[in-house]
């Protein structure tokens, strides 16, 4: 092969000016039966997929290359791990068929896959949208766009840029975009832990914006969406149907509508609250969200809605009361119950399937899943219709089985046809003419040269003729010499045998040439075939779309009754009026699921509204299950909020629509933020942000600094929440500042609260019931004690806590006489052993002291000397 001036083949050539197109992306070049990387993205496949580093030989003045490869039909297992990786991978491949051309192979870059823009199953989780972001800093406010091209769903809104925060933070994306040159202000807003894209400025054109979306949905104009005035998301949206084209994702057809993110209408959880009242995971390994315990859904589909509803719960009473109307129809009614759940067993994943269908993706078993689904509609449909619930009915009617084309899928397509349709054997026998006449050549050819052979010697006499085959020249006839006086002048004659001869007919080449190219033909028709059936399949996608939807709403409602069901939940109360939480034996949905064998977790009742019990003050020990409590209550009344029965007696929820979370915090080190300084951050967020309708929970707010710092801080932050008329909030304030227990005094609505123990014989027993008053023991040093500290600690903790409450002083500045007054080990009037600072020697002491020396045996006095001796090390 010739090379240029740098010594570089032409292959290499054009392997570089490929590469050159997309210099940040994984380039895989297709090359015969592989995929193949070259030079750095040669190294990083290699480190990433564990294959074979080796080297391309150039055979010119150029050094060898790196190279890396793998099977072209392994593509699908090894994609998903360069993504995985946080890789943009190039798919480079052949464009022509290598026999039909003398030259170098014509390539090209068919796909640009990123983490954001993936359509392969083994990429994406079923039960997640996989979310492409685009953020467009404007000047009074900050516009977003997420699409989900495996799905179609496209959304937009903007504000300020904490709202779009909470946004990146809820939906999750696996990518954002944003423009060339702001990365400094994306991290500020958003962090550092996405995966990112620049894109040129002249993208985030509101203009060049409106044009794209008007091309794209075929209008004039976005009011149609509701987003006409939404300026900045606009942009946003416009930069990512840039983006896809950048990635060469042309092929849109399923992306049909654009929504607006009303905030308004669904209640507001920061991504601090959904991440520390684990919703959709859960902050320990192998731990358990809420999520795990409520997704009883049958389809792809339905669980990532279960997600977004999770993530976004309603304000709108009717709107919570439709869903727990049907929740209520299904536990009723069994057989309704029964058929939804039986076909949508049978469903798949449709909204994903229609986007392959859209993108020309789409796999001869997935043609044959989308029929299934659509035969599964009209049972789903007439049991709907049936249903004396008006939700349900409405449901009903905007459900299509688009029989016409569930008919002509089962006519066309086998009933297990292969994945791919260069298998052959995709489409069925009737369809069309020529393919019956290619198999019956292909697959029937033996008795096609029976009959000539019989009708040949009934018209010449032969007997013994027969028909044969080789690769000289192709199919023949044979005749015994004693016969060849015997054989028409229009046969050819091509071979002379010692006891015969051998001779061709013009009827014997042509049915040659038929048979020999009955298998490409045969493949060439039935891929036309199946793609006449793709094309006609994409007039449907709105329609199959809008069935998507109303299943997965279907599942969503019916995992809802069957975790009522197996947990014992019950229907709350939604009341948009009153500003009031009343739950009677409310438990935590998780924890419950996870007590040990015998135990049962305990209830407990909690009461905030506006006039009486705005803000409850709640102390007790350490493991008494106070975080718990807190979590339960925005649990139960999430779970309220998004339609599903909750784990309690009774709860009456007046509409929340901000829940925030103040529990627990960890040192931002990397960041130069201390435990206290996040937990001020989250605090002033909380404090800035809330209403009268929001749910506040704080745990252990102030523990971050001094005592007296922390108490002054809580005590500020709860006269705020009280005496604030914008701000007044329902507020459960955990904490064990004992302190805080004077507030009650002075502020009409705020009550005391403990969750109870039981001191028996020095042992501590949980009782976690909360009961109405303050606590004014924390049992902190008991907690030490069941964690395994050493028992020299647990006594001398309890020595100083004894002399600290004789003092009455407590700790922290104005205590520092209490502190000064300890006495230390040692202070006694004669110098004791057992008094020296060593917490060695404090342990021999315990060993010493547990002896019982009376029934001690020599052998065992030896022993325990030998474990004293263990003990300090041998001296």
């Amino acid at each position: 092969m010739a090379k240029n001036d740098n010594g570089l083949t032409p292959m290499m050539q054009q392997f570089f000016s490929l590469k050159a197109k997309h210099p940040d992306a994984l380039l895989l070049f297709r090359c015969g039966d592989f995929y193949e990387t070259y030079c750095d993205d040669a190294v990083d496949a290699s480190r990433i997929l564990g294959i074979t580093l080796t080297k391309r030989n150039n055979s010119g003045t150029k050094p060898s290359t790196e190279m890396a490869g793998f099977p072209h039909h392994a593509l699908d297992t090894y994609l998903p791990k360069l993504i995985r990786a946080g890789r943009r991978v190039a798919i480079c491949d052949q464009l022509e068929d290598p026999k039909l051309t003398k030259k170098l192979v014509k390539r090209g870059i068919t796909e640009l896959v990123t983490p954001g823009v993936a359509l392969t199953d083994n990429v994406l989780n079923y039960k997640e949208n996989n979310f492409l972001a685009a953020i467009h800093f404007g000047k009074a406010s900050c516009g977003v766009a997420f699409l989900d091209i495996s799905t179609g769903e496209f959304l937009t809104t903007e504000g300020p840029y904490d709202y779009v925060q909470k946004l990146i933070g809820n939906f999750q994306p696996k990518e954002v975009l944003y423009e060339r040159g702001k990365k400094a202000d994306f991290e500020r807003f958003f962090g550092t832990k996405h995966f990112t894209f620049e894109l040129d400025e002249w993208v985030f054109n509101e203009q060049t914006a409106r044009q794209k979306l008007h091309k794209h949905f075929e209008v004039k104009n976005l009011k149609g969406f509701g987003v006409d005035h939404l300026k900045c998301g606009i942009v946003a949206c416009g930069a990512i149907l840039q983006y896809l084209e950048l990635t060469q994702h042309t092929h849109i057809s399923h992306i049909t509508s654009l929504s607006r993110i009303d905030e308004e209408r669904y209640v507001r959880l920061d991504s601090f609250t959904v991440r520390s009242l684990e919703l959709t995971r859960s902050m320990q390994d192998g731990g358990c969200s809420l999520i795990d315990v409520i997704d009883r859904t049958c389809s792809p589909m339905g669980a990532r809605m279960l997600n977004r509803w999770v993530c976004f719960p309603l304000r709108n009473a009717a709107d919570i009361n439709k869903r727990l109307d049907v929740v209520e129809e299904f536990f009723k009614d069994t057989s309704l119950r029964e058929i939804i759940d039986e076909n949508t067993n049978g469903v798949g994943d449709l909204e994903r399937i229609t986007a392959k269908v859209a993108t020309g993706r789409v796999s001869p078993r997935e043609m044959v899943q989308l029929k299934n689904a659509l035969l599964c509609m009209q049972p789903i449909k007439d049991a709907c219709e049936r249903s004396e619930n008006k939700t349900l009915a409405l449901m009903a009617d905007r459900i299509d089985a688009c029989k016409e084309l569930s008919d002509r899928l089962e006519m066309e397509i086998e009933p297990d046809p292969p994945q791919l349709v260069n298998k052959g054997h995709v489409i069925r026998s009737g369809v069309d003419e020529e393919l019956d006449r290619m198999r019956d050549i292909a697959y029937n050819g033996k008795d096609y040269l029976l009959k000539i052979q019989e009708r040949e010697t009934e018209e010449t006499g032969i007997s013994s003729l027969k028909i044969g085959y080789n690769n000289v020249f192709g199919y023949y006839l044979e005749v015994r010499n004693i016969h060849k006086d015997k054989v028409p002048a229009t046969w050819i004659r091509k071979q002379t045998l010692a006891q015969a001869e051998r001779y061709i007919t013009e009827e014997l080449k042509q049915y040659e040439e038929q048979i020999l190219g009955a298998e490409d033909k045969i493949l060439q028709l039935e891929t036309k075939l199946f793609g006449e059936l793709v094309q006609n399949t994409q007039h449907y996608i709105h329609t199959i779309q809008k069935d998507a939807h109303i299943i997965a709403q279907l599942d969503c409602l019916l995992s809802f009754a069957k975790t009522a069901e197996e947990h014992r939940y019950v229907r709350p109360q939604i009341l948009q009026d009153d500003i009031v939480i009343d739950i009677r034996q409310g438990r935590h949905p998780v924890i419950e699921t996870q007590m040990p064998v015998g135990e049962k977790y305990v209830p407990n009742d909690i009461y905030l509204d506006d006039k009486k019990q705005q803000i409850m003050i709640i102390t007790g020990p350490n493991m008494a299950g106070k975080s718990a409590l807190l979590r339960q209550t925005a649990l139960i009344t999430l779970m309220a909020q998004i339609g599903c029965y909750v784990p309690a007696e009774s709860a009456k929820i007046g509409i929340v629509d901000k829940i925030f979370t103040r529990v627990g915090a960890s040192d931002n080190i990397s960041m130069g933020e201390s435990t206290f300084m996040v937990e001020m951050t989250e605090a002033s967020n909380i404090l800035n942000n809330v209403t009268p309708r929001s749910l506040v929970l704080f745990d252990e707010l102030g523990r971050g600094t001094s005592t007296y710092d922390g108490i002054s801080i809580a005590w500020a932050i709860v006269e705020y929440l009280h005496e604030q008329p914008r701000a007044a909030a329902r507020t459960l304030f955990a904490t064990h500042y004992h302190e805080l227990n004077e507030m009650e005094k002075n502020f009409s609505r705020i009550k005391n609260y403990n969750v109870s123990v039981k001191e028996i014989n020095g042992k501590v027993i949980f009782l976690r019931r909360l009961e109405r008053g303050g606590s004014e023991h924390s049992f902190g040093i008991h907690v030490a004690q069941i964690a395994g500290m050493p028992k020299s600690i647990i006594n001398r903790a309890n020595v100083i806590l004894k002399q600290l409450e004789a003092d009455n002083s407590g700790v922290g500045t104005a205590g520092k006489a209490a502190v000064d007054n300890i006495s230390a080990p040692g202070s006694g009037e004669q110098l004791s052993f057992f008094q020296l600072d060593d917490p060695v020697l404090c342990q021999v002491r315990d060993e010493i002291l547990g002896l019982d020396i009376n029934n001690l045996t020599p052998m065992e006095a030896l022993n325990k000397l030998n474990d004293i001796k263990t003990i300090v090390g041998g001296k």
